[in-house]
């Protein structure tokens, strides 16, 4: 038998290229930073995959959605199989959508749950997003980390064990100072506070 051409050992030697394409993707949906999407005109295939993996996603009107891979004769695999559903449920649209690469509007995205905001027009689009970016920004580094931290490991974790993480994440993130500067800038009695940026990883 010619082991080259053996369906068995070929499959298992392409799975670390599959692999090493979703890391590509869960990178983004692991920055500690929150990411904004602002998408226009086509986002297809790959697109949604790496628009799945946003914190916030915001599109301007002409925005054409879809899940094409289907229609290319495989199934997506890098992450919108997994990650779309719980953006915006299981429902039968998305189990239309998925099975068909139909395109879905802007308007769908939104309706869907799976953009935030709508834009006029492309150009508006980037103040959208920028708008969202600087108001994420006015807040502690540190509760907006734990934050998000939460949001993904509640995602896919009952809530008793997000409730868990959750508590061992804030018994240490409440000693910043932070949390003082966080009450004065809500009760108005300070704008012009700024935090301290966060430390970079450390190497060891």
């Amino acid at each position: 038998a010619d082991d080259a051409q053996d369906a068995a050992r070929k499959s298992l030697a392409f799975r670390p290229q599959i692999l090493e394409m979703q890391a590509a993707f869960t990178a983004v949906e692991e920055c500690p930073v929150p990411v904004v999407a602002a998408i226009h005109g086509a986002c297809v295939g790959a697109g949604v995959d790496l628009s799945c993996c946003a914190d916030v996603r915001v599109c301007s009107s002409d925005a054409k959605f879809s899940i094409r891979e289907v229609r290319l004769g495989l199934a997506a695999d890098v992450g919108t199989l997994q990650r779309f559903p719980k953006l915006v449920g299981y429902g039968s649209r998305v189990r239309e959508l998925c099975l068909t690469g139909d395109d879905f509007s802007a308007e769908d995205a939104l309706k869907i749950g799976f953009v935030s905001r709508l834009s006029k027009t492309s150009g508006d689009l980037v103040n959208v997003a920028n708008d969202i970016c600087h108001r994420i920004s006015r807040n502690s580094p540190v509760a907006v980390t734990v934050t998000k931290a939460s949001l993904n490991y509640s995602r896919d974790h009952t809530v008793a064990e997000g409730l868990e993480h959750i508590a061992l994440q804030n018994s240490s993130a409440l000693m910043s100072e932070d949390l003082v500067k966080s009450f004065m800038m809500s009760g108005g009695s300070a704008d012009d506070i700024q935090f301290a940026p966060m430390h970079p990883y450390s190497r060891l």
